[in-house]
């Protein structure tokens, strides 16, 4: 199964991610910084905690209907 490479930077393998913390340990690597805008994040947090509900309220009840209808054939009919 594929995976998707992680942000973090931190090894999924247990022996890798234990080589990792004796090297972060004895000073041979360092952890880099977080170099994003702490203030873009913020304001990404909240856009994301309010985008699923805004969009629900403004949406009628008959559309909303009919993108679960939409999304219900997607799963049933999905080739296995």
């Amino acid at each position: 199964m594929p995976t998707r490479a992680s942000k973090s930077g931190r090894p999924r393998d247990v022996n890798e991610l234990a080589a990792k913390i004796v090297r972060l340990s004895t000073g041979q690597e360092r952890e880099e910084p977080d170099t994003r805008n702490p203030a873009a994040v913020a304001l990404s947090m909240l856009g994301a905690s309010k985008g699923g509900k805004a969009r629900a309220k403004s949406l009628s009840k008959s559309k909303r209907a009919q993108i679960a209808r939409k999304a219900a054939k997607a799963r049933w009919t999905k080739r296995r």
